[in-house]
């Protein structure tokens, strides 16, 4: 896509017959998770009904995600040298991800400590090891990053490193998407560059102090051209500059882990969006891939494939 193209965020089309193509720049942990009926109270200690080691992290995740939904993606970021490093890489390659960006740095590799409850709400502290490491793109990343249909960021690595990698989106034409979690204050300097917000309620009412969904996209679109907002189970909306809001429901299901739900739905978007769908046939298709990875255990380990999605669909 090139420079002179800006207006795909908003008119996504990637090449006729052609995968669309995905980088991602983003985090990569170990997930390691603990189920409990109830997460406990400061000082107390319940007893866990399972655990589970899972990759992760939101920059992975979103990958996971883009390639199950039918994209050509490509992954840059940072393990560590030890074992959990070797084991994120091969999920990526497994996947079918182009790891030449992913580089091993020196140290652990980012961990993610998760309590799923009873009802499938979770709280997590990521502790971002090797992720810590990144502070900007890198020779070869804008190779990786040039042509293709969407660059997706997360607030996972250092701010200087996000703000470098979407400068250089920017520069190269690629359209911008930004989830900012965990939700932080944004810098102007990086705002410029993002060209689609996907926040979810908390972050859009973090950066805008708003918690009403269209008051906060009406205030998001004062600092990006596009909003798409997370409802969870009131599903999403959409705003672009000098358009309709678009509200897209929620698929009714039982929920067993919402870990990763939303990147599901980002990167799934995102893929719908790079082949030309409408802002609303996009919400759908990431809606129904959702409401598949949140009955599932795990972050990537429940990404649903994109014959999934489609028959989900079809069934509708």
């Amino acid at each position: 896509m090139s420079a002179g193209n800006r207006a795909g965020t908003t008119d996504h089309g990637g090449a006729p017959g052609g995968a669309p193509r995905v980088a991602v720049f983003g985090s990569v942990n170990m997930d390691l998770v603990a189920y409990v009926d109830e997460v406990p109270a400061s000082g107390e200690t319940v007893t866990g009904t399972a655990f589970r080691q899972v990759p992760g992290g939101k920059g992975a995740n979103q990958a996971v995600a883009a390639a199950r939904a039918g994209a050509d993606v490509a992954f840059l970021g940072a393990v560590g040298g030890d074992a959990f490093g070797d084991e994120l890489r091969a999920n990526l390659t497994a996947a079918g991800i182009a790891v030449s960006g992913l580089r091993t740095v020196p140290g652990v590799s980012g961990v993610a400590h998760i309590v799923v409850d009873g009802k499938g709400g979770n709280s997590i502290i990521v502790v971002p090891g090797a992720n810590g490491e990144v502070t900007g793109v890198v020779d070869g990343d804008a190779a990786l990053i040039e042509g293709s249909d969407a660059l997706l960021l997360q607030l996972e690595l250092p701010m200087e490193a996000v703000v470098s990698a979407a400068r250089t989106g920017r520069g190269l034409g690629v359209p911008v998407y930004l989830t900012p979690a965990p939700a932080r204050d944004l810098p102007a300097e990086l705002l410029e560059s993002v060209d689609v917000l996907v926040p979810n309620q908390h972050e859009a009412a973090a950066i805008t102090g708003r918690t009403d969904p269209h008051e906060a996209l009406a205030a998001l679109l004062e600092l990006v051209p596009e909003v798409l907002l997370t409802l969870g189970e009131d599903g999403s909306l959409h705003g672009r500059r000098g358009g309709e809001a678009v509200a897209s429901p929620a698929r009714r299901v039982t929920a067993v882990d919402t870990t990763a739900a939303g990147d599901t739905f980002c990167g799934s978007f995102a893929v719908a969006r790079a082949e030309g769908r409408s802002p609303s046939q996009a919400m759908e298709f990431a809606a129904a891939a959702a409401s598949l990875s949140v009955q599932r255990h795990g972050a990537s380990s429940s990404m649903p494939s994109r014959e999934e999605v489609e028959a989900l669909l079809g069934g509708a």
